[in-house]
C-alpha cells in the first residue's frame, strides 16, 4: 500500500486523520518506547466510537492481535489489526490521563494530558465528543498481578516498530502521544517521544 498522508506527532502532542473504509492506519513509535492513545469515531456520527469495553467482551481477550478487530459501542468492527511489528503489547484497561490524574500523582500546575489532547483534536477536526471514551492504548504495557492489582510498566516497543490497522468504515482517528512523564507509562526515563501517524491506501 502507498502512504497517502503522514503526521509527525511530537511527544505529548496529538494528531488526527480521516480514513475511508478499506484504507489503513499505521502508528509508529519513531524513537523508542512511547504510548499512543488511540480513539476512533464514526465519520458521520461521533456518538459511535471505538469502545475498549465492547472490544474486550466481543473478543473475550484483554488485547487484540493480528486478525482481531476493535469494536464500536454498537459492537460493529471499526478497525482490524493487519500487522504488528511491535511485541504486541497494548492496553484496553487504562483510561486516558487527565488533569486530575496528574494532581493525584503530586504534580502541581498545568500538565498536558491525553484527555485534553482528544478535545483539542476534536475541535480542530470540526467534530464534537459527546463523552470521553477510554482509548486503545497502543504500545502500553500493563501488568496484571496475582494479587489482582495492576501496574503500569515500561513499554516493550522499540524504535521503528508499528501497528497497522484497516478501517472497516469511514472514521476520524485521533492519536495522543501520551505526555505522561511521572509514571512508567513511557519508560523510567520520564521522556516522551514522537509518534508517526500515517494513512495508507
Amino acid at each position: 500500500m502507498d502512504v497517502k498522508q503522514s503526521i509527525h506527532i511530537e511527544g505529548g502532542d496529538y494528531g488526527h486523520i480521516r480514513v475511508a473504509a478499506g484504507e489503513h492506519v499505521r502508528i509508529t513509535a519513531m524513537e523508542g518506547p512511547q504510548v499512543a492513545d488511540l480513539w476512533a469515531f464514526d465519520a458521520d456520527d461521533t456518538n459511535i466510537f471505538l469502545s475498549a469495553e465492547h472490544t474486550r467482551s466481543t473478543l473475550e481477550k484483554l488485547m487484540p492481535g493480528v486478525g482481531d478487530a476493535l469494536y464500536s459501542n454498537r459492537r460493529h468492527a471499526m478497525l482490524t489489526v493487519v500487522e504488528d511489528t511491535s511485541p504486541g503489547t497494548h492496553d484496553m484497561l487504562m483510561s486516558a490521563c487527565d488533569p486530575r490524574r496528574y494532581e493525584l500523582l503530586g504534580h502541581e500546575g498545568y500538565h498536558k494530558s491525553c484527555a485534553e489532547n482528544l478535545c483539542k483534536a476534536m475541535d480542530e477536526a470540526g467534530a464534537t465528543a459527546h463523552e470521553l471514551p477510554s482509548p486503545f492504548n497502543t504500545f502500553q504495557n500493563v501488568e496484571i498481578r496475582h494479587d489482582k492489582s495492576i501496574a503500569i510498566i515500561p513499554p516493550r516497543v522499540e524504535a521503528g516498530q508499528y501497528i497497522e490497522m484497516r478501517a472497516e468504515s469511514d472514521l476520524l482517528v485521533i492519536i495522543s502521544a501520551c505526555p505522561m512523564d511521572i509514571a512508567d507509562t513511557n519508560g523510567p526515563d520520564g521522556k516522551t517521544r514522537p509518534i508517526l501517524l500515517q494513512r495508507l491506501e
